[in-house]
């Protein structure tokens, strides 16, 4: 494991969180942030609203370009996101985790905890001198991004679905060489 349980569980569901936002958009309603913040098990106040969905909605961009960001404008854009959710770090154990910070409290709306749980993380990304691992996809047709947490930094695509299509289509392109042959 490259980084604490909460650093990548926070990276995985920031990644999650932006690519949302791809064609087509799959945080659209009321019942896809439910799923959001149920796959990702956020605790704390959940309205689950139409101002949340809003909310939520609109860290997205913001995320993506620090994600994508240079070094210093990456500390900018995390320190900005931790001034805004006015982070306070404290130590919280819940559920089946040991100690870990968590920076709001659990009445801090839900995108801000999001904002601030993703900073968080990013920060132990920048001073592990781990930015490297912050990816965008390798298919021609997809701007997902992801983080690489496997050991060997071999991972080139946001999922199954990108990496199986860009293998078939290597696949045909060679078949198509052999049979010209």
């Amino acid at each position: 494991m490259q980084f604490a349980h909460d650093t990548e569980d926070a990276l995985v569901a920031a990644e999650v969180l932006i690519n949302t936002a791809s064609e087509p958009d799959t945080l659209t309603t009321l019942a896809d942030l439910a799923d959001l913040v149920r796959q990702h098990r956020w605790t704390g106040f959940f309205a689950g609203d139409a101002a949340e969905l809003k909310q939520v909605r609109a860290l997205r961009p913001r995320l993506r370009a620090i994600w994508l960001a240079d070094e210093a404008e990456q500390a900018e854009g995390i320190n900005a996101l931790l001034r805004e959710g006015k982070a306070l770090p404290q130590l919280v154990r819940h559920d089946e985790f040991d100690w870990h910070p968590h920076a709001t409290t659990q009445e801090s709306p839900l995108a801000i905890r999001m904002s601030v749980e993703a900073a968080m993380a990013l920060i132990d990304v920048m001073r592990a001198g781990e930015r490297s691992r912050l990816e965008t996809c390798d298919a021609d047709d997809c701007d997902n991004v992801y983080v690489d947490l496997s050991r060997n930094r071999s991972r080139r695509f946001c999922g199954t679905t990108c990496s199986n299509r860009v293998a078939a289509a290597a696949y045909r392109a060679r078949q198509s060489e052999e049979s010209e042959v």
